[in-house]
């Protein structure tokens, strides 16, 4: 009698991703950006709204939240690396450079670690600006829910 021992990753949507696997995305920021992050979380600081005290400061500019800038980072983790029902456990980030409106923003995850026992992995994150320096740079770790049977359960019940 043989025994086939089952992976938990075969039922996340995009399978158990590889150590070394990468992943990106580019987005520019808008004014309203900023509008609709201080509508979701009550963040009205002035750097993001009173363009004279904003210029006056030491960013020179009226700069995004930083819950926009790391946004990016929330859409690759769970559109494309790991993918669809992965959500973050935590995170260590470093916020080096403030980023503007109407600026150009590229996020970067790559896979550094897998657990074969569970569906959690770590990952190196970054942001860049256009030019390639880095906004945020640290790490997360992810756990990516194991949907493939849920969506069979919840397809049976529709």
């Amino acid at each position: 009698m043989t025994t086939t021992v089952k992976s938990i990753w075969e039922d996340t949507i995009k399978g158990k991703p590889e150590v070394g696997s990468s992943a990106r995305r580019s987005r520019k920021t808008t004014a309203q950006d900023i509008v609709r992050f201080s509508e979701m979380t009550g963040d009205y600081n002035p750097l993001h709204y009173d363009a004279a005290l904003a210029e006056a400061s030491v960013f020179g500019r009226i700069i995004v939240q930083g819950g926009v800038t790391s946004g990016l980072l929330n859409a690759i983790v769970a559109e494309d690396l790991p993918g669809p029902g992965t959500v973050f456990l935590g995170v260590n980030w470093r916020f080096s450079r403030a980023v503007g409106i109407d600026e150009t923003i590229t996020a970067e995850v790559q896979v550094t670690s897998v657990r074969d026992d569970k569906p959690i992995c770590e990952l190196s994150t970054n942001i860049y600006d256009a030019e390639g320096n880095a906004c945020l740079s640290g790490t997360a770790t992810v756990y990516v829910t194991p949907l493939r049977s849920l969506m069979s359960k919840s397809n049976k019940q529709s």
